[in-house]
């Protein structure tokens, strides 16, 4: 019996078609590559958090940047004045916008449709500089917003984006790190307690370029980043890092795609997390692509999450898609547990207390990623607020244990 005479009998005699099958039209997509792309909010239908990209979201809560009208003038925003910087608005038609990448969900597509100009910085030094981009003046309304950060040939620099206050805030950043360049972007969030983010992070690296990548998230109610990092020209080098501490409450994901599309590429991939308190809850994806094109990469991807008290949930998944049988090397981990009893012991045998000895490993658990910044002034700021969070957190988790 033919499909068409199977449904046209199943018809006739009242009963619905069973819901396997027609997979050519129904089936989900299954690899990152094949998500669709689009700047048109319109291109992607309502999230119900049914969805492989939204399912361990909170979309209830984010209704206003998925399916509201967004403010989409000029953010707030202040940046430091500094030689080989260089800072400006653009228009939305701007030629320099849409090069690194176009969104792949609906939050994005939202803010995309949504801003009126671009916030454009351009590093053109060609000795090490460093500028921090600041956003501390937003309110609870909703808001669009879209930064590009380009770093020109044979560039070098440091560039951060500090996050702090309330906000309801979806953004997509885009980085354009140019031949031989080395850029650093350190993307920080510290929000108030009630604020939400989104934000899609789109870079693309030239030839024999390098871009590292930082996200250290510590508050805000959610916070949803996720870098796309394409190694697109031949000896192109991306590192993603990420540190996170979650509290009570609190929410916390990252999606990391690293996309291989040229020979001799290579990436690394490190995010390590704390979650501490009743309804604490982090989740971090992990996609590598190594596409046909890209014989001799290189790439290694991990996450680690350190689980302090009861009550939390670190979801973590790391995928590796390989398509060429020409690498050097690529690998995957993740790992999420409690404290290690022989550090713990280690550290009491030599005279420390049990809630000094598990201050310390946290410390040094979150703090490998933060010191990679490479800008002191930032580093011992959020090495503060990561004591701040330990001197609440691992007291609460040394009297549960």
């Amino acid at each position: 019996m033919t499909e068409a005479v199977a449904t046209q009998d199943t018809a006739q005699h009242g009963m619905k078609a069973h819901s396997d099958g027609d997979w050519a039209n129904r089936a989900p997509v299954q690899t990152r590559s094949d998500r669709p792309k689009s700047t048109d909010v319109a291109d992607f239908p309502v999230v119900t958090g049914r969805e492989a990209v939204w399912k361990f979201t909170p979309v209830a809560k984010l209704d206003a940047l998925l399916n509201g009208e967004l403010d989409g003038s000029r953010l707030p925003v202040s940046v430091t004045e500094v030689a080989g910087v260089a800072s400006e608005w653009i228009a939305r038609d701007d030629a320099r916008i849409g090069r690194a990448g176009i969104p792949e969900e609906r939050g994005a597509a939202a803010a995309w449709g949504s801003f009126q100009e671009a916030h454009l910085v351009t590093v053109t030094a060609e000795k090490q500089v460093t500028a921090v981009i600041t956003r501390d003046s937003l309110d609870a309304a909703p808001r669009a917003a879209h930064t590009v950060i380009e770093a020109a040939p044979n560039s070098r620099g440091l560039v951060i984006l500090e996050n702090s206050g309330s906000a309801q805030l979806s953004e997509n950043v885009e980085i354009v790190v140019g031949e031989g360049a080395k850029l650093t972007l350190v993307s920080v969030q510290q929000w108030a307690d009630d604020a939400i983010h989104l934000a899609s992070h789109y870079a693309t690296v030239g030839r024999d370029a390098s871009l590292t990548h930082i996200v250290v998230s510590l508050g805000g109610e959610i916070v949803r980043l996720n870098p796309s990092i394409h190694l697109d020209t031949e000896g192109a080098n991306g590192e993603a890092l990420g540190a996170y501490f979650a509290d009570a409450g609190q929410h916390l994901e990252h999606q990391v795609y690293m996309d291989h599309d040229a020979p001799h590429t290579r990436s690394r991939v490190t995010y390590k997390g704390a979650l501490q308190g009743e309804g604490a809850h982090t989740v971090w994806i992990g996609d590598v692509l190594i596409r046909n094109s890209a014989n001799g990469t290189d790439s290694y991807e991990q996450n680690r999450n350190l689980v302090l008290s009861e009550g939390t949930r670190a979801d973590s998944i790391p995928n590796l898609e390989i398509e060429t049988g020409d690498i050097a090397g690529a690998g995957h981990a993740s790992a999420t547990g409690r404290f290690d009893d022989e550090h713990i012991f280690y550290l009491q045998s030599r005279g420390i207390s049990e809630e000094e000895a598990r201050k310390l490993v946290v410390r040094g658990f979150l703090l490998e990623v933060i010191a990679q910044i490479g800008d002191e002034a930032t580093e011992e700021r959020l090495q503060a607020a990561v004591e701040a969070e330990l001197a609440e957190s691992v007291m609460v988790a040394s009297k549960g244990a």
